[in-house]
């Protein structure tokens, strides 16, 4: 009977992890896969370039907007409930998005993306810290490698899908995009039992039942949680920087379109191998190195870039292993710092929302330093004293603390 006890347990932990991992699979390639068709989105739309670097922000704007609404809804509907509602948004958006007819299903479409992944972003963290307390940092890392696997696919498959022959013409941009919609079928699919169920395992549902709620607006008066935040908004700043700029800087040192496309794509791979061995560093108490580690590496990578950039595609893998890891970091601080899910989804959200409304003031800063300069000196310069700030900030974050000692409620 134990053994058969501990069977079950063990096939429904590992049905959580794929749902979780799966609802992941979807919260990048809609993204990624947009940079490189805009070209052709501009062609055929008329959009100019400086439109559609805003639609590309559109999705930045709605993570720091609606970032911080998802712990509500998440009290309010439960955190099974708020994912599946948000596959159900994501699932409109992508639809939406790409139909022919007016520009406004384009703009309202990527809102929609943008929202749905927002929630996603800030759920799928606690949903960790609530269901795996014990694995928070080993999931995390595989969390983070699924994240930056289907990032890079999203970027390489997307122009192979619009070249497509559908009755002897490629299929264009909106096919493209729409084709993205099948990774969510099987997460919508994985999702469905959690709502009958509940999601919990028996042990965790418990205990999360039992878990005090949290005093209104207290994540916003906690002193750890503004580092943890400032940490993500930081790491955030540079990757989106660098996955805007990296291929323009590079054809201005002379690689070409095609090389500059594969750079990018293996520093978003590169990444994924960072993912999945950070977790090892993660463990203990304190988490100072692997804080402050990643970001130092970024900071050699861009100094590298700045200095040597004839070896461009060294330099390139170090950063990106360097944000690889900086991410699972910052995801995981979110349970590091908490002692509940309630307290994480709190914390996620603050800290995405603040997080992603830095990252996308980055990319216009970056690019607007090399317009006044006309050189990348100035903003490469800009980069290395965002990433030394982030190895200063993971020095104290990555200390021994919590972010809500003392402010528990037990009425909510």
């Amino acid at each position: 009977m134990r053994e058969t006890r501990g069977t079950s347990r063990a096939l429904s932990a590992g049905v959580l992890i794929a749902g979780i991992l799966v609802v992941a699979a979807n919260l990048r390639p809609v993204l990624t896969s947009v940079g490189p068709l805009l070209d052709q989105i501009g062609a055929e739309t008329g959009l100019g370039v400086a439109a559609l670097g805003v639609l590309a922000a559109v999705p930045l704007l709605a993570f720091g907007a609606v970032s911080p609404l998802a712990h509500g809804l998440s009290e309010k509907f439960g955190v099974e409930r708020t994912v599946f509602g948000a596959l159900l948004l994501l699932v409109a958006g992508t639809l939406l998005r790409p139909i022919p007819g007016p520009l406004a299903n384009l703009w309202i479409g990527t809102l929609l993306i943008g929202s749905a992944i927002a929630v996603c972003n800030v759920m799928l963290p606690a949903l960790l810290k609530r269901d795996f307390p014990e694995r928070m940092a080993s999931l995390t890392g595989g969390y983070s490698a699924v994240l930056g696997g289907c990032a890079s696919l999203g970027a390489g498959l997307a122009v192979p899908l619009s070249l497509v022959p559908i009755g002897g013409e490629p299929a264009g941009w909106r096919f493209a995009l729409t084709a993205f919609v099948v990774l969510a079928v099987p997460a919508v699919l994985l999702w469905l039992p959690r709502l009958r169920r509940g999601g919990q395992l028996p042990d965790q549902a418990r205990e999360a039942a039992a878990a005090p709620a949290l005093v209104r607006g207290s994540v916003w008066k906690s002193g750890i949680a503004w580092q943890v935040t400032l940490y993500m908004g930081l790491q955030s700043m540079i990757f989106y920087i660098l996955i805007t700029w990296l291929p323009t800087l590079e054809r201005f040192h002379g690689r070409s379109g095609l090389a500059s496309g594969w750079d990018l794509m293996m520093f978003q791979l590169i990444g994924v191998v960072s993912s999945l061995l950070t977790p090892v560093v993660l463990r203990g108490p304190t988490q100072r190195l692997a804080a402050a580690g990643p970001p130092l590496l970024v900071l050699a990578g861009v100094l590298g870039i700045l200095l040597m950039p004839q070896i461009m595609l060294f330099w390139v893998l170090v950063a990106g292993f360097g944000c690889g890891s900086s991410l699972v970091t910052a995801l995981s601080l979110f349970g590091l710092r908490t002692r509940t899910h309630r307290e994480a989804s709190a914390l996620s959200g603050m800290a995405q929302s603040i997080g992603y409304l830095l990252a996308a003031a980055g990319p216009p800063l970056f690019g607007g330093l090399f317009a006044a300069s006309g050189a990348w000196a100035a903003s490469l310069t800009l980069l290395c004293i965002i990433a030394v700030l982030q190895a200063a900030t993971g020095l104290l974050v990555g200390r021994d603390r919590f972010a809500f000692a003392g402010q528990l409620s037990s009425d909510g």
